[in-house]
């Protein structure tokens, strides 16, 4: 077995919630050059606590009495760990459901060590089993984003703990797009976020029908929604477009089309083919590199999402006005739902 040199001012914190052999592959692919592992668990009913607790992994309980979040999930990890280790300057976050690949720690550590200005930096999440189903394959295209100086990040990434600290951790209370607002907040204190050139993690996407499909693009309707309701009025204009697009496309034209059938005798039906259009055009934006396939494949995915995204816009803006705030919305839970009646 190779030996690694463990990192002693790095810390990581994982978050979860039934993720069973996907957790043991998460913690193991880290347990060996990581001194300092917090497992942060939101009302599991699978042996997750006690398998990570039979590794020798320092767990956090969130109280069930308060909503779950993935950024409450994280500060609560964060906060433990530099309580009991104050010399910490760097922490990993990763979800339970992905796997550290082999060398990433170190080249994160590396890059935030060199440039100072950067406070999160963060690497290429693929997919374990693209092949699966065409979810799993749309999920690691989605992924694939730009090399260098970004605006944003997900769920897995290395931070500088003063970084972190100074902008007070992730806002507990979004239940979807809590790291592209804690990148907002980041980039207001002049830092930077880097995604580099590298592998980072293996996720395991578990998506195989269209339910699963809908419900993970309408929790991004609800982070566009939230996210431009907060920031949308600041220069950058915060998912303002994004925003306005699945209006349009998911509710204005489709009710729009419906409205004109009537008076044009059916003639509006022709303004499908704007979706058509739309789908042609993504695709010809898209990086020459994939196959066919796979461009028409995300063209289409990006268009047809509209539809539940605005339903999430709907969900956020109604919970909004009534003053109430969303559960989670989960996805992986249909399968576990359609598997365990």
């Amino acid at each position: 077995m190779k030996m690694l040199n463990k990192i002693e001012q790095l810390g990581l914190v994982v978050i979860g919630r039934n993720e069973g052999d996907l957790l043991r592959q998460c913690l193991l692919s880290a347990i060996a050059i990581v001194p300092h592992i917090v497992y942060v668990d939101s009302g599991s009913t699978d042996n997750s606590v006690s398998m990570a607790r039979s590794l020798g992994i320092e767990i956090v309980e969130l109280d069930l009495s308060q909503p779950f979040t993935a950024g409450r999930a994280r500060n609560e990890g964060f906060f433990h760990l530099l309580k009991k280790y104050p010399q910490l300057e760097l922490v990993q976050f990763v979800d339970g459901d992905c796997e550290i690949v082999d060398g990433w720690l170190e080249t994160a550590k590396k890059t935030l060590e060199a440039q100072s200005d950067i406070a999160i930096a963060c690497g290429r999440r693929r997919e374990r089993y693209p092949d699966r189903s065409i979810y799993n394959r749309l999920c690691d295209l989605e992924w694939d984003t730009p090399i260098g100086i970004t605006k944003a990040c997900g769920g897995d990434f290395m931070v500088r703990v003063a970084a972190f600290q100074q902008v007070q951790g992730f806002n507990p209370t979004l239940i979807a797009g809590e790291e592209p607002e804690l990148c907002i907040r980041l980039r207001q204190q002049n830092w930077q976020i880097l995604r580099i050139d590298a592998e980072m993690t293996l996720h395991d996407a578990r998506m195989s029908n269209i339910r699963q499909w809908w419900q993970r693009a309408l929790r991004g309707g609800y982070a566009y929604a939230e996210g431009s309701w907060l920031y949308g009025k600041t220069a950058e204009r915060h998912w303002v477009k994004e925003s306005r697009s699945i209006w349009f496309w998911g509710l204005i034209l489709p009710l729009a089309i419906l409205a004109l059938l009537l008076p044009t005798h059916n003639f509006s039906l022709l303004l499908l083919g704007l979706y058509v259009l739309v789908i042609y055009r993504v695709y010809q934006s898209l990086d020459r590199q994939l196959t066919a396939k796979d461009a028409w494949s995300y063209a289409i995915h990006c268009v047809l999402s509209k539809l539940p995204q605005t339903q999430g816009q709907i969900r956020f803006h109604w919970g909004r006005l009534q003053g109430k705030r969303s559960n989670l919305i989960e996805y992986k839970a249909l399968v576990m739902t359609k598997s365990n009646p």
